[in-house]
């Protein structure tokens, strides 16, 4: 016997059909002494019949079968007795009237539910994983996976036809720690020498640029050694792209057709121009550099009228250099005193030391706690710097202008999650654009890149930032930001060696520290570097941030949990002793 069908093809017009079907039991139900098994492969599902008046010894055989057994049958295809039709399947018009059965394995009782839906799997993470081959074979994984599997395909076919050519980039490489921790990797034929695992291909792609590769595209495996959460895993993959002789519009503008013919044509949603908002805008307006778009609930910034009231947590702000941030969250006058006290407390995490809220009443009269220290015009005024209206909350922080910013931007999301804002159907698509080149880190005490020591300035901030300003230098840098999530980012590159010198100089390091860390990169610039930019694309974020999930786990065939090991294979574990020696290394536990 041969398959003919997969077990999610089978129509009406397949019906008097003799077919031959293979996969795994998925439910078995005896009626009567008729037995019907639904039959699962990854296609889909098709409900087979036994009968013993069609044939006894088939019918006795089947008798055996359980859940997750692996089977080959031989059949007709029939209708479905009316009525008996299952809209919820591609094949509830039919079943198939078996007369030829072959057990090709039979399966222990799995620990888990193999035909649960995703919403009634209870078992914990670990389980799953330990059982990941099994947890595959739930057809709701198998679905992301094979979602997963078209984008990249059309990803592919879009690159090409746009001139890219697919190339690989080593994945053992030089470690040259900036931002996240190396995973790193003994050498056995250079005593006491490592390897380490790219955390990007950023470099490589900009020496092809430098090879005259002109446009070069890779579907890159990176490692990252850092605490994991939801988004992340210690290996990833992202679409990794570079190009020659092109500016921030170039890039941004091929990745809008990305959007338009990949992303829009795969998930099926209507899109137009994707909006470019400045970072200090963004940072503003929603106190985020990865603002969701899908609600309206702009933050405003009511400093000058903070300045000069009586009320000493404003005005104390703005004279100390901070700012007051205010937002009115649309028909949540109704808000209870715990519901307040449960979103102080949840800014608080943001650094705020208080909120300040305000209720408007039907007659548009602002209602506070604090209304002793405003004048009536005062309140006014406040509610119309930020729109305020009858049946609106009113909410204010102020502080530092980040923590503010950040607070502010945290209870946005915050109340559209209450409000039920977040609508899993909307994709909202923004850049973000002219970030700062550098950020001050207090653990470091000095300036760091924002994204990489390679990100040019903006044409009109060179001139200031080889002056030395760093705080006010903004960079060629853009991220792409889909429903609060950002799935992508990158930035024209530095092509002229003179300004990548004094980029490393202004980071603090020193001519043998650049030597060591970047010394074959930064040789390479002395041969003719053309100007050059590119992008990074999280692949397994961009897939779920479209399908809603906050999770990438379920889109990644063999992830790790948040220890980043695996309980299926025990990775990592410990090695041989002798391969220890071999590779010259010795382990120290601590105690």
């Amino acid at each position: 016997m041969k398959r003919t069908h997969n077990c999610g093809e089978l129509r009406k017009g397949d019906v008097k059909k003799t077919v031959t079907l293979c996969g795994w039991v998925d439910r078995r139900r005896d009626l009567g002494g008729v037995i019907f098994v639904d039959l699962r492969d990854k296609y889909g599902k098709t409900q087979i019949v036994f009968n013993p008046e069609w044939n006894a010894e088939v019918h006795k055989l089947a008798d055996t079968l359980r859940n997750e057994f692996v089977i080959q049958v031989t059949g007709e295809v029939q209708n479905r007795p009316s009525g008996m039709e299952n809209e919820k399947i591609s094949t509830g018009d039919i079943d198939v009237k078996i007369n030829e059965l072959v057990i090709l394995n039979k399966a222990e009782t799995p620990p888990l539910e193999i035909n649960n839906a995703k919403e009634e799997s209870k078992e914990n993470d670990d389980l799953r994983l330990r059982y990941r081959y099994l947890d595959l074979r739930r057809p709701w994984i198998q679905k992301n996976l094979m979602l997963k599997s078209r984008f990249l395909g059309e990803a592919h076919a879009f690159f090409r036809k746009n001139g890219f050519e697919e190339i690989e980039t080593p994945v053992l490489c030089k470690s040259t720690p900036e931002g996240a921790r190396d995973y790193i990797v003994p050498s056995r034929v250079n005593p006491g020498k490592f390897y380490a695992l790219p955390q990007s291909p950023q470099q490589y792609k900009q020496l092809l640029m430098i090879a005259g590769m002109d446009r070069y595209y890779q579907i890159a495996k990176c490692f990252r050694d850092e605490d994991l959460r939801a988004d992340r895993q210690p290996e990833f993959t992202q679409i990794d792209l570079e190009m020659s002789f092109v500016n921030q519009d170039d890039v941004m503008e091929l990745l809008d057709g990305f959007v338009k013919e990949v992303l829009a044509h795969i998930w099926e949603f209507e899109i137009g121009e994707i909006p470019r908002i400045k970072y200090a805008d963004a940072m503003l307006t929603y106190g985020s550099d990865k603002p969701d778009l899908r609600f309206d609930l702009p933050i405003f910034d009511v400093s000058d009228i903070a300045a000069n009231v009586d009320f000493a947590v404003f005005k104390n702000a703005v004279a100390n250099h901070g700012v007051v941030r205010g937002l009115a969250a649309k028909g949540c006058v109704d808000f209870t005193r715990k519901q307040i006290d449960d979103l102080t407390e949840f800014v608080g995490r943001y650094g705020s030391k208080g909120l300040v809220w305000m209720r408007v009443k039907d007659n548009h009269e602002v209602e506070t706690q604090v209304a002793k220290f405003f004048t009536k015009e005062q309140l006014e005024a406040l509610r119309n710097a930020i729109q305020g209206k009858t049946g609106d909350m009113l909410f204010f922080i102020a502080g530092s202008e980040k923590i503010a910013a950040t607070a502010m931007g945290h209870l946005r999301l915050e109340i559209a999650r209450i409000k039920g804002l977040m609508d899993p159907k909307l994709r909202k698509f923004a850049w973000i654009t002219e970030f700062p080149m550098f950020e001050y880190s207090e653990t470091e005490k000095r300036y760091m890149s924002m994204h990489h020591p390679f990100t040019s300035p903006l044409p009109e901030h060179l001139d200031m930032m080889l002056g030395g300003n760093l705080k006010d230098c903004n960079a060629q840098a853009y991220d792409l930001v889909l429903n609060g999530v950002e799935i992508g980012g990158g930035s024209v590159r530095i092509h002229n060696p003179e300004v990548q010198e004094k980029v490393f100089r202004l980071l603090g390091l020193s001519e043998e520290q650049v030597k060591q860390k970047f010394g074959f990169f930064v040789d390479a610039f002395k041969f003719g570097a053309p100007p050059h930019g590119g992008l990074a694309l999280g692949l397994d974020r961009v897939v779920a941030t479209l399908e809603g999930q906050d999770s990438i786990r379920d889109f990644i065939a063999f992830p790790k949990n948040t220890s980043a090991s695996s309980p299926m294979d025990q990775s990592p574990s410990e090695v041989d002793p002798i391969q220890l020696l071999e590779t010259h290394i010795s382990s120290i536990l601590p105690p």
